[in-house]
């Protein structure tokens, strides 16, 4: 059954220029039909009512709505308004002090002056930063001293960056509720900080081991490989400081984990055992047989080497793409073998003065053979991983002479330039002067060289051939082993002063001495008083000694460059001997003592041909009084002050002319060869 009904399409509380539809709506049997519709109501319905157009409605009655009487356009203003109050009022209130609720490292600077921020900082902040902190990188640990480190608080730069007062208004709304932490400025000096860096990593930087083979014997051993590790240092210093900032109050019981670069091995233990399996396992299965090649003059000489010092020699080093390379050590090989390479050369001959007739000769040098060490070592590497028998050709080099018949000839060595002989009549001491002077003989000293008697002997002992002779100890006689090498030296000396040689070195007896020239003669003892001159001619020097039962002669050949002539002074403040009086006992010898004195020996160089004196060189010489040994039975009297005479002083020198003035030795030990 259709119906009519009428629909309002304006809600309650509705308001505004809304229009009101009252449309009567038909209600039929497929639904409702809006009464609008142009066709004309079914009868028995009334016409729908006409309703006004409320849009065209006069509206010049009420006027023109303004644009800030709306709320939606005022109530926002008044709001950013009053923001904007609260915001410029809140600056004003901060002034110059530390903005609200701000920290530094955890130390609440809020609301402080910049002078009371300061104070706090200094006594809160300052002294943790600069101590020392644990510091890890691998497995080493340790520390480091910031302050050491040159790691420091910048009170000013962080009062300074704690002061900025935030201007973002969402910052400052939640500054009311949130504290605001500033980190730290800090100080550093980077070569401090750097050395302290430097200074760790020698604790934390682990070398790398390559792989490789050594040997326990003849058995090789495989040494594993393992990495290693190097403290990153640039990064380490950026942690370092990135972890003083973070924890500025040095809080945290945690080390600082600094970072490290692994450092890869280039030999594996699979290469390690390659080497092993293929060359040190044959290398050490059998010795290598080296023979002297054909037409040698050592030609047949055989000479085997060892496992023993294969293994001495063998070495495994890297070779740079990741393999291990076998080599032989030619010294090291060497070493190992000792003289059995001797058969395979010829050894050389230097060239040597010989006096033949009175005639000084040159003996030409001989070069010889020797194993060329670096081409044999490259040939035993070639059969190391061949089966036995392995055998090897010697390669041999020349091996000129070191003295050779040029040098000799050169030294100009042609003709006597000075001889000097001594008597003596003591057995013991004789034999010392044997044993000394075969020693000497064939001495070469070359231009410019200084020879030293000590230095060239060496120590005198019973195990070189010496036997206890007499000697001057502390103004006595007595014995001792060695003695009578000073007649040798005294004959030397002379030799020295008539070459016209330069004394460098030299001391003469306490006591005057029949048997040697006044004031040209020397003593000896080792290691504190010796005997030196040097070789200041333009030719070599050559010693030669001649030892005969009761006699000692001492001969440089040379060329002779000046005639030497020497004048004595006639003796002068004579001293008498002193009295002693000693227990006669077995070690008890009398002596009626010597007078002492001094002497001036003057050595007058003179030009070759002409005899026109080119210079002279005084000596002055001080004999001590030999004291008169007495000996009583009984004990001995008190001894009486200055009975003993000191060992003489050395001779005082004068020289003139063109001659460099040399120098006396003065004794150590007061000790001296007869």
């Amino acid at each position: 059954m259709a119906g009519t009904a009428t629909l309002l399409d304006t809600p309650m509380g509705c308001r505004g220029n809304l229009r009101v539809l009252r449309q009567p709506i038909v209600v039929g049997p497929v639904g409702l039909t809006s009464m609008s519709s142009p066709n004309p109501p079914p009868s028995g319905f009334p016409a729908p009512r006409e309703e006004p157009d409320l849009s065209e409605r006069d509206t010049s009655a009420r006027g023109p709505r303004r644009w800030w009487a709306r709320r939606r356009i005022w109530i926002p203003v008044v709001v950013l308004a009053a923001g904007a109050l609260l915001y410029a009022g809140d600056l004003l209130l901060a002034g110059d002090g530390i903005p609200r609720y701000t920290t530094v490292g955890g130390v609440l600077l809020g609301g402080m002056s910049p002078d009371e921020a300061a104070a706090r900082l200094e006594e809160e902040l300052a002294t943790s930063i600069s101590e020392p902190r644990a510091v890890a990188a691998g497995e080493a640990t340790g520390t480091l001293n910031s302050g050491a480190a040159g790691i420091k608080l910048d009170v000013e730069g962080s009062i300074a960056q704690a002061a900025r007062q935030p201007l973002n208004p969402l910052t400052r709304l939640l500054s009311l509720f949130i504290q605001r932490d500033v980190p730290p400025v800090l100080s550093v000096d980077d070569d401090l900080l750097d050395a302290a860096i430097e200074e760790f990593a020698s604790t934390a930087d682990r070398p790398t081991i390559e792989g490789a083979i050594t040997f326990d014997g003849i058995e090789p051993i495989a040494v594993e490989p393992v990495p290693g590790l190097a403290l990153n240092r640039s990064a380490a210093a950026t942690t370092y400081m990135d972890a003083v900032r973070a924890d500025p109050a040095n809080r945290s019981a945690d080390p600082v984990e600094l970072p490290v670069d692994e450092l890869a091995v280039t030999i594996t233990a699979d290469e390690v055992q390659r080497a092993l399996d293929t060359i040190a396992g044959p290398a050490l299965a059998a010795p290598i047989e080296v023979r002297a090649p054909e037409g040698a003059a050592s030609s047949g000489a055989v000479a085997e080497i060892p496992v023993t010092a294969l293994a001495a020699s063998l070495r495994f080093t890297p070779d740079g793409d990741g393999h291990l390379e076998a080599t032989i050590d030619a010294e090291a090989l060497l070493a190992a073998m000792g003289d059995a390479f001797a058969p395979l050369t010829t050894p050389s001959l230097d060239a040597r003065f010989e006096i033949v007739a009175g005639v000084m000769t040159v003996v030409p040098s001989v070069d010889g053979t020797s194993i060329d060490r670096a081409t044999l070592a490259q040939a035993i590497r070639t059969v190391l991983d061949q089966p036995a028998p392995r055998r090897v050709e010697a390669p041999l080099t020349a091996a000129p002479a070191a003295f050779t018949t040029e040098a000799a000839s050169a030294l100009g060595i042609t003709e006597v330039v000075s001889s000097f002989t001594t008597s003596y009549t003591s057995t013991s001491s004789g034999e010392n002067m044997r044993v000394v002077a075969a020693e000497v003989n064939g001495a070469v000293v070359p231009p410019g060289e200084s020879f030293s008697l000590n230095g060239y002997t060496g120590p005198r002992t019973e195990a070189e051939g010496y036997v206890p002779a007499g000697v001057i100890i502390s103004g006595e006689f007595q014995q001792a082993v060695g003695g009578g090498v000073s007649q040798f030296a005294t004959t030397t000396f002379n030799a020295v002063f008539f070459a016209g040689l330069e004394d460098v070195y030299h001391k003469p007896h306490s006591y005057y001495i029949s048997r040697y020239p006044a004031g040209r003669e020397a003593t000896v003892f080792y290691d504190s008083i010796d005997l030196v001159f040097r070789n200041d001619q333009p030719t070599g020097i050559y010693i030669e000694t001649i030892w005969s039962p009761g006699s000692l002669t001492v001969t440089f050949w040379g060329t002779k460059q000046v005639d030497i002539e020497s004048v004595s002074s006639e003796r002068y403040n004579y001293r008498s001997p002193q009295t002693q009086e000693k227990p006669d006992d077995d070690s008890c010898s009398p002596s009626r003592g010597s007078t002492g004195f001094d002497i001036t020996v003057t050595r007058i160089f003179q030009q070759l041909g002409t005899g026109a004196v080119l210079g002279t060189e005084d000596f002055v010489t001080r004999y001590n009084a030999e004291p008169r040994i007495v000996c009583v039975p009984g004990a001995p009297p008190a001894t009486t002050p200055g009975l003993v005479s000191p060992d003489a002083a050395p001779p005082a020198r004068s020289d003139a002319g063109p001659r460099a003035r040399g120098r006396n030795a003065r004794s150590k030990r007061p000790a001296l060869h007869l």
